[in-house]
């Protein structure tokens, strides 16, 4: 766990946790705490690096 949370941080984990802490930033500000969802939505794909990498979503071809 603590391996996969602390390596191979790479670009498109930075922009998702900067967009998390934005989303929870405009929700505190705005008082709309609707943006939280989102937020934790954000800020859990790139804790767990979870998501489509730079190939896609689809299946691999054998």
């Amino acid at each position: 766990m603590k391996t996969l949370l602390f390596t191979n941080w790479h670009l498109m984990r930075w922009i998702r946790l900067a967009f998390a802490l934005f989303l929870f930033g405009e929700a505190y500000a705005t008082r709309e705490w609707f943006f939280i969802v989102f937020g934790l939505f954000f800020l859990l794909q790139a804790l767990f690096n979870w998501g489509c990498g730079a190939n896609g979503c689809a299946i691999p071809k054998k």
